[in-house]
């Protein structure tokens, strides 16, 4: 394999003069991308395997190491999904080819290493246009999908409740709709006749199977947006519940395998699945926990995500992610032993506000918490916390830092507003538990005729303590 010799691309969008003929126009490969599985899961998606696959990325912007790490990413996607990497391949060009993606003549050069290497899939690091998909396939000869398909097709590999069963599906029906006619000529076939050749019993009007399957497909596409509808309202529902018990929440957000359920479990014990793939956790996870000082909240593990994430998955899961947004805080936690942190972090950032676009209320406070720490290089570490001041640094497996954090989010989530001084008797304990559980002691004290509490509580319960107050206190 030949390694990537050209210079990095100049600053702004450089024009066909500034690129050499030769630079543009090489389809190089990209050494460490093959990989060996000892089992390949049969992939639902389009019901073909995806087994030994060729990468292909077109390089159009950034440094060369930019376009690697894409294409890495790719292999560890590929293999997420089953599949042996086989080579990968990165071609420079301004743009991808409106008609092939990597043009014509690339095309043939394609053929070859798939002819070479026995692949039967070659998967672009992109998405495709209907057009580019179906030409692309005639050239090459074998089934080409996008990094769109593939990340749709480890989501419904991955997604195990009814509602992220639902998402995975809608978002896999809006990406194949425009795509139907490309696939297959069995697609175009005629179920009537519409025409002198027909043949007896089928002249006449009729509706070709790309008409049938557009229509079966935008009737399930309703069906499943009024059921994740359904969905939303009981999870608004208990979302309600919480607020008005006015339990603050905090979610963790974060790229892809930087570590979200570990922490979860650290902070927990939840006992949420680890894993060390692409999207393990799919369907989101709450639990309880406590701050220091005795106040409870919530916590909630989200679905990763990636760069590129498809945005028929960020409509799909909306509902979902909105957990997110509606929380009081947001752990964001990044993979501190990744070549690139920076990338996954603003890679976060643009779905959040992607998300919180239609939205009128801001993104909750962040806390920028770099996972993996005994895994990381101490000079990278350094680097980021330089580059992410006020970051915390942790290792949810080893435990390191973990108390760090507590001791952070235990500062950041809202703290009641009003300090109350009450003594109360002895027969309403179930008044003190519910300081406790929604409040913050400041003092306590067990009297002869009762619990002396000095508590900040929310003005509901100042409201039911108001008969118990006693003199002097700020109540």
């Amino acid at each position: 394999m030949t390694e990537l010799t050209h210079e990095d691309m100049l600053d702004g969008d450089p024009s066909i003069g500034e690129l050499e003929l030769e630079d543009r126009a090489s389809l190089r490969r990209v050494a460490g991308l093959s990989t060996e599985l000892a089992d390949v899961t049969e992939v639902e998606y389009r019901q073909l395997r995806l087994e030994r696959v060729v990468l292909v990325g077109v390089w159009t912007e950034g440094t060369p190491a930019q376009s690697e790490a894409s294409l890495a990413e790719l292999a560890r996607l590929a293999e997420t999904a089953g599949s042996e990497v086989l080579e990968g391949l990165v071609q420079r060009r301004m743009r991808p080819d409106p008609a092939t993606y990597i043009g014509s003549g690339k095309v043939r050069e394609l053929r070859d290493i798939v002819v070479a290497t026995g692949a039967d899939t070659v998967i672009c690091d992109g998405e495709l246009s209907p057009g580019q998909l179906r030409q692309l396939e005639e050239k090459v000869k074998v089934k080409v999908i996008d990094r769109t398909a593939l990340i749709l097709d480890i989501f419904a590999q991955h997604a195990r409740s009814k509602e992220g069963k639902a998402q995975v599906e809608l978002a896999q029906l809006q990406y194949l709709i425009p795509r139907l006619r490309g696939w297959g000529a069995a697609l175009s076939r005629q179920g009537g006749g519409g025409g002198a050749n027909g043949g007896v019993g089928l002249r006449g009007p009729g509706e070709t199977k790309l008409e049938t399957d557009r229509r079966r497909i935008s009737k399930r596409v309703s069906k499943l947006r009024r059921e994740i509808a359904a969905m939303d309202t009981i999870r608004e529902t208990k979302r309600g519940r919480r607020v008005a018990n006015e339990v603050p929440s905090v979610a963790i957000v974060g790229y892809t395998n930087a570590g979200k359920s570990s922490l979860l479990n650290a902070l927990t014990g939840a006992g949420v699945l680890v894993e060390d793939s692409l999207f393990a956790t799919l369907d989101p996870t709450t639990r309880r926990a406590a701050t220091q000082d005795g106040r409870t909240y919530t916590l909630t593990d989200t679905v990763g995500f990636v760069r590129h994430l498809p945005h028929q998955l960020v409509d799909a899961f909306r509902s979902t992610l909105e957990e997110a947004a509606n929380a009081d805080l947001l752990v964001h936690v990044v993979d501190g032993s990744d070549p690139a942190p920076e990338d996954q972090v603003n890679a976060v950032r643009e779905v959040l506000n992607e998300i919180t676009r239609r939205r009128a209320d801001p993104l909750p406070p962040e806390l920028l918490v770099i996972n993996k720490a005994d895994a990381a290089d101490e000079l990278a570490l350094a680097r980021l916390r330089h580059v992410m001041p006020g970051s915390i640094q942790i290792s949810a497996r080893t435990g390191t830092g973990v108390q760090e954090l507590v001791e952070a989010i235990t500062d950041r989530l809202p703290r009641p507003e009003v300090v109350v001084e009450v003594v109360i008797p002895y027969a309403r304990g179930e008044l003190v538990s519910k300081a406790h559980a929604d409040g913050e002691i400041l003092e306590e004290e067990h009297l002869p005729d009762g619990t002396r509490l000095r508590a900040r509580v929310r003005p509901e319960l100042a409201a039911a303590l108001q008969q118990f107050v006693t003199d002097g206190s700020p109540a």
